[in-house]
């Protein structure tokens, strides 16, 4: 869904219809943010696969990752619309490039709060979760590699 809205942003905007360009930033902005929460959550998964092997059971666990997959950034979302809809809008006016007109966040200060500083949330868990897992295997080799050689010996 990223890529279509992505895809079709500039020719709908081209329809010079306000409400039109708020929505598809706004589903911009969604499906962006519920891309990065499913890169935390299949990280999250992968943690618990590699590290938590056993008795993780976590009831309804496909229900609570879609809940926060698509729950997550539809808070964000609201938020910034209850704030100020206007946030949202036509990111280029240029006369000359009449197709280089964009729908996005038009503040800077929105941007960087509900998507950079999103992203590096995001970032940094995927991270300690990449470190936590490779040190998970990298002792799991080291265990076995000793075992191996007390039955060799």
């Amino acid at each position: 869904m990223l890529n279509i809205v992505f895809l079709t942003n500039s020719w709908l905007t081209s329809f010079n219809q306000p409400g039109l360009c708020i929505t598809m930033a706004m589903l911009l902005h969604y499906f962006l943010l519920a891309a990065f929460t499913w890169m935390c959550l299949e990280s999250v998964h992968f943690y618990l696969a590699l590290v938590k092997v056993f008795n993780v059971y976590v009831p309804k666990y496909i229900l609570k990752c879609c809940i926060a997959g698509w729950g997550i950034p539809a808070i964000v979302i609201t938020l910034v619309l209850i704030i100020n809809k206007d946030f949202y809008g036509n990111g280029s006016f240029s006369e000359s490039h009449p197709y280089s007109n964009f729908c996005w966040i038009q503040d800077n200060t929105v941007f960087y709060i509900s998507v950079v500083a999103y992203f590096f949330l995001i970032f940094l868990m995927n991270t300690a979760m990449f470190i936590i897992v490779l040190l998970q295997i990298h002792s799991v080799k080291t265990r076995t590699q000793k075992t191996s050689r007390f039955w060799k010996q």
